[in-house]
């Protein structure tokens, strides 16, 4: 008998959590009488008990906003929580202080919206008793059990039409451009986005690049009359024995190691190499902001409302997926501390070598 459920989202912020705080609220609430409970700043709200019930009208209208209603934390890890003492960051476990805290809410299961990180903490909490569902969300598309994330289409729109624009500005000026895309150790972005603005040159974390064969690209498209050059690059994209560009180190943060500026050094080396004036650009947090696509909007309604069907069917430990078409379970063991890679049979990187771009490696 399911009476009352808890919501959080871990994580990165990205467009469509609304959608589906929304889509799990209203089902809930409608269906099946169960009342919701929305906790705040995604574990770190679990930790610190921060939570506050979801009436209907608490999420009517917020299917297009951006960001989440509920705040995210994406430091917060009942396992692995970032203290600050005696002037440093330690790690404390303190799981039992968040299990604690959520049996005094007297919920039946707990909802985890996030990516891998999130999920796997879900999956832990799994291990230690606590009935758990997750729905897969991420930007950068790389969750195991799932054809797409939601918020994924919404960054590769962002994406998109930021190349659109350098497109211009770059035919007018003979330039190469850089565009900077995210994806930590996934190229969804850098390939989706990349293949949909025409991008001359890709360069995805799968696939080491070779900066000589970057830069003849470039010069063989001069030689052609091409006088300009679009190139879009995943943050997490590394030079063929080389190492990816690390931004900066943050001691606390789940993910240490922070991404970014490979575009502005790709950009020095392509002007060095080819002669030819580069720029870079680097898109950074506006494609997690703002508001969902449609497909990021109804693909969020329909995580919500399969989560609830896993949870009225007693479904616990699993993520609802999207497999061909359909809606499906999938064991939250085959989800945690796994990435869905962009592979080399893949049809679209495919698609795009067969019109010309170029990987780096050939």
């Amino acid at each position: 008998m399911i009476r009352r459920i808890a919501i959080l989202t871990g994580g990165g912020d990205c467009p469509g959590i609304n959608a589906v705080i929304r889509s799990v609220t209203k089902k809930a609430i409608l269906q099946h009488g169960i009342e919701v409970i929305g906790i705040e700043d995604g574990y770190e709200g679990l930790i610190h008990n921060r939570y506050r019930r979801l009436h209907f009208e608490d999420v009517s209208g917020i299917i297009t906003m951006g960001g989440t209603i509920l705040g995210t934390s994406n430091r917060a890890d009942p396992y692995k929580n970032p203290t600050l003492k005696g002037g440093k960051t330690v790690f404390e476990d303190v799981s039992k202080t968040a299990i604690a805290n959520l049996k005094k809410m007297d919920v039946d299961c707990l909802v985890c919206v996030g990516g891998d990180g999130t999920l796997t903490i879900a999956y832990q909490l799994l291990k230690d008793g606590i009935p758990v569902v997750g729905v897969p969300k991420t930007i950068d598309n790389d969750l195991m059990g799932t054809d797409v994330t939601f918020g994924f289409d919404s960054a590769v729109a962002v994406a998109t039409d930021g190349i659109d624009r350098l497109h211009t500005t770059a035919q007018s000026h003979h330039r190469a451009m850089i565009i900077e895309v995210m994806g930590r150790n996934a190229g969804w972005i850098a390939l989706h986005s990349g293949a949909a603005g025409g991008g001359d040159i890709i360069l995805i974390p799968e696939i080491p690049y070779d900066i000589n064969l970057v830069a003849e690209k470039v010069k063989d498209r001069s030689r052609r009359g091409k006088r300009f050059t679009l190139v879009v690059i995943s943050e997490g994209a590394k030079p063929m024995g080389g190492q990816v560009v690390v931004r900066r180190l943050v001691a606390d943060g789940a993910e240490p190691v922070r991404l970014g500026g490979v575009g502005p050094v790709i950009a020095d080396q392509i002007e060095k190499l080819t002669g030819i004036e580069s720029r870079s650009v680097v898109l950074g947090h506006l494609q997690r902001g703002g508001i969902p696509t449609a497909y990021d909007r109804a693909l969020a309604t329909s995580f919500g409302a399969g989560a609830v069907d896993l949870i009225m069917a007693n479904n616990f430990g699993t993520m609802i997926g999207l497999q061909k078409g359909s809606m499906v379970p999938v064991p939250l063991a085959q989800v945690a501390g796994a990435q869905r890679k962009i592979q080399p049979d893949d049809p679209l990187l495919l698609a795009a070598r067969s019109v010309g771009a170029c990987f780096g490696d050939v």
